[in-house]
């Protein structure tokens, strides 16, 4: 549980009390296998990596916040910088609660290679919609140049600390985003239907 009050999306007595063909059980616990690598990931080492991005990023946003009021609004490139970080430090923030808590399909259970990839791509799209003047966003000035120019240049580094990843990590790039969304779908479906053949089956009457 994260902050004492965000809930894990499955929880051991989920995954104990449903019936769902992806998900196995060893004796580390349980866990499925990925869509995009068909590689073994448990859930409960999957939800630590989130866990421990998620405190990474409070940290990290609390230090920020800090150096923000301290910097006197004359230094605009250090502020263009600092505002850029906290704008990637919100993004990682923001899906790693969602992911953690996610509890509506097994899509976003994933290695945490492939999360880091899923959250470099929405930055990325995050920052065109800044340049675009899409986005309203705190840390987004009324000229927004300088911010987006530190967004082009350090968003795999922060990212990489973040997750505590090696410096390769994002040299090899995955559409694993598209994969969650299209196979989302699909497996709600597969979900439904077990759970409708479930109901016949207690309901049936010889």
């Amino acid at each position: 549980m994260l902050d004492n009050k965000f809930e894990k999306g499955f929880t051991r007595n989920r995954l104990e009390s449903m019936i769902e063909p992806r998900v196995k059980k060893d004796e580390r616990g349980f866990y499925l296998l990925t869509l995009s690598e068909n590689v073994p990931v448990y859930f409960d080492d999957f939800y630590r990596f989130l866990a421990q991005v998620y405190y990474n990023c409070v940290s990290q946003m609390e230090e920020i916040e800090r150096k923000i009021e301290e910097t006197p609004q004359k230094n605009a490139e250090t502020l263009s910088f600092y505002r850029a970080r906290m704008i990637i430090i919100n993004i990682v923030k923001k899906n790693a609660l969602m992911f953690y808590m996610d509890s509506s399909n097994f899509g976003v259970i994933m290695t945490p290679w492939c999360f880091g990839t899923v959250v470099l791509e929405k930055t990325e799209m995050y920052r065109d919609r800044i340049a675009r003047g899409d986005a309203h966003d705190p840390n987004v000035p009324d000229f927004p140049y300088d911010v987006i120019r530190y967004l082009d240049e350090i968003t795999k580094a922060t990212l990489l600390e973040l997750f505590k990843f090696p410096e390769n990590a994002f040299q090899m790039r995955w559409q694993y985003s598209e994969l969650v969304r299209r196979y989302t779908k699909v497996l709600g479906n597969i979900t439904d239907s077990l759970q409708s053949v479930l109901l016949k089956i207690r309901n049936y009457q010889p």
